[in-house]
Parts: C-alpha cells; sequence; structure tokens
C-alpha cells in the first residue's frame, strides 16, 4: 500500500527544522477508493429507501438511512481532505497529539459506517428489525447484496489502514525512545 510521510519541522521559535515527527497518511488514490466506497453505501441507502424525498417505514429505520446517506457523504470528505497535513501546518507543534489521532478519523468512521447497515442488513433478514417483521428470509435483494459487498469493501480498506497507521505511530514511538543505558557495560566494577 502507498503512503506518504507527513513531517513538522519547527523549532521552538517557530521557524526552522529542528525536530520532526512523521505520521502515516494514505497516499490519495487509496483514500480516494475509501471516499468513493462511502459515496457508494449513501447512494444505495437512497435508492433502497425509493429516492432523496422518500422515507423509509418505520419512521426510525427511515431516518437509519437517513443518518447512513449523510454519514457516506461526511466520511467520504474526512477521507479526501488531508486533516494530518492541515493540523501539522496549523499546529506548528513538534509533538502534536492531534497529527496521530487525526490520522485515523475517517478511516475509524468509514468502519462504523461500513459495519452499521451491515449488521442491519443481516439482523433485517435473519431475526427481523422490530417494526418491519416483512424481510425475514429475503436474501435475493439485489440492491441489498451489493450494499454488503461495498460494506465489507469498506470495512476491510478501513481496517487495513488504520492498522498501517497503529503500525507506523508504534515504530516512530520506538524510534523516538531513548536507547536503554547499559549500565553494566559501562561500570568497571561489574567486569
Amino acid at each position: 500500500m502507498s503512503r506518504q510521510k507527513v513531517s513538522n519541522r519547527v523549532n521552538s521559535s517557530g521557524q526552522g527544522e529542528a525536530s520532526a515527527t512523521t505520521g502515516y497518511m494514505p497516499d490519495m488514490a487509496v483514500r480516494l477508493s475509501g471516499a468513493l466506497l462511502a459515496l457508494a453505501i449513501s447512494t444505495v441507502h437512497v435508492a433502497d429507501q425509493g429516492g432523496i424525498t422518500a422515507m423509509a417505514s418505520p419512521a426510525w429505520i427511515g431516518w437509519s438511512y437517513r443518518f447512513v446517506e449523510v454519514g457516506g457523504v461526511l466520511t467520504a470528505l474526512m477521507l479526501l481532505i488531508p486533516w494530518q497535513t492541515l493540523l501539522s501546518r496549523s499546529a506548528r507543534l513538534s509533538r502534536s497529539p492531534w497529527l496521530n489521532w487525526s490520522a485515523g478519523l475517517g478511516w475509524a468512521a468509514g468502519v462504523l459506517l461500513g459495519l452499521g447497515p451491515f449488521v442491519a442488513y443481516i439482523t433485517s433478514r435473519s431475526v427481523g428489525l422490530p417494526g418491519d417483521p416483512g424481510d425475514v428470509g429475503n436474501w435475493g435483494y439485489w440492491v441489498g447484496t451489493v450494499s454488503l459487498f461495498v460494506e465489507a469493501a469498506l470495512i476491510v480498506l478501513s481496517l487495513t489502514v488504520l492498522l498501517a497507521i497503529w503500525q507506523s505511530s508504534r515504530s516512530a514511538r520506538t524510534r523516538l525512545q531513548p536507547a536503554p543505558l547499559a549500565e553494566h557495560a559501562a561500570d568497571p566494577a561489574s567486569r
């Protein structure tokens, strides 16, 4: 998976290159893929609901669809806008905790966006949802099947990127930690 290193090089006076922190930010193609998957989830739910102005019945399911539709658009924006770069430029701090936290925010939203409807679809087809028992056993609905594939793809992509972010921050922490002191090697009495 291609990645970009994001560096923030600022000294205490706010200029120069005294120290650097690097973080993991996925390549634009990966972020664009995640954003397109999020928008596809929104589109599938608009189509399943019957259009933008229609509301599914019962009302709580209709509002859940709206939540998924708006969440898909917001998740796509979170993935497309390079928040980590923007925060590193505006924070002007060499070790800002926002950098590590902001890197995975859009991808965590992607996991939730994919997981919520996925679980709801499986539940509606297996045991049924309150107020909507008519879908139990209706596994052949093509819009739902497309939705399952798109949601699963977004979950897998998001978890993969979150794992890469976690590994990158973990290796950066180990590089920044001082080496253990070799007390016995430096002490002539221990020889």
